[in-house]
């Protein structure tokens, strides 16, 4: 059986396209299958894995929206990875949406939430032979200022640049917390429409970084089941 990758984020993993041009299907406002970074993963890591998308756009760690059902990860999380058992790997890239106003959630409790979902995503039956849950935090891209004057900026609300700025070394400490690995996107490049949302660069950047770190996340799980 294949590698079972599991890729459980925002609209960045479901691929949106705030910008139009720089996506082949820019009526469909959503990068295609050579666009997004799971699919780009995919042709990198070749057929001994299996890259499964788990991209919610609005998807938040665990906060419930009062606007919009089913976005909160930890109500979900488990349904989820018992569905694609075994799960060699499951990626979480999850933290731009609890930046938002209406969740009254500065950057530590949102940190916190992380913490709460992986401990639940590590209580999951779901990681083969040996148990051993294998999972791969990454800090989404920190938000630019200027999304609070974009088109996106209202529904957002205020604070969400700051608390996204202070949010990557709180969620690389909540990993080490819950043994779990780390990886940082800043530096993957984003759009100048909403000053969120991955472009088309970003996507390829983001899947180059995870092709090289992801063979040698799975070989050391494995390496740790054959030990215990």
């Amino acid at each position: 059986m294949k590698k079972h990758i599991v890729c459980l984020g925002d609209s960045n993993t479901h691929g949106y396209c705030a910008d139009p041009s720089d996506c082949a299907d820019g009526a469909l406002q959503r990068f295609n299958e050579d666009e997004r970074w799971t699919r780009r993963l995919q042709a990198a890591l070749g057929e001994d894995y299996l890259v499964l998308e788990e991209g919610l756009s609005g998807r938040t760690t665990v906060f419930r929206d009062p606007l919009y059902e089913g976005l909160a990860a930890i109500d979900y999380i488990h349904p989820c990875l018992k569905s694609h058992e075994p799960v060699a790997l499951l990626i979480i890239m999850l933290g731009t949406n609890d930046t938002k106003e209406r969740f009254s959630a500065n950057a530590h409790c949102i940190a916190l939430g992380m913490e709460r979902l992986v401990k639940k995503a590590k209580a999951v039956d779901c990681w083969g032979p040996g148990g051993t849950p294998n999972i791969l935090v990454i800090s989404p891209p920190v938000i630019d200022p200027r999304m609070e004057q974009s088109p996106v900026g209202g529904t957002m609300g205020a604070g969400c640049a700051e608390k996204s700025r202070l949010l990557p070394p709180l969620l690389e400490n909540s990993a080490r917390l819950t043994l779990c690995h780390f990886l940082s996107a800043e530096g993957c490049e984003f759009n100048q429409v909403d000053y969120m949302h991955l472009t088309r660069k970003g996507h390829a950047q983001l899947a180059a970084l995870l092709a090289e770190a992801v063979p040698g996340l799975i070989r050391d799980c494995e390496f740790c089941d054959e030990q215990s």
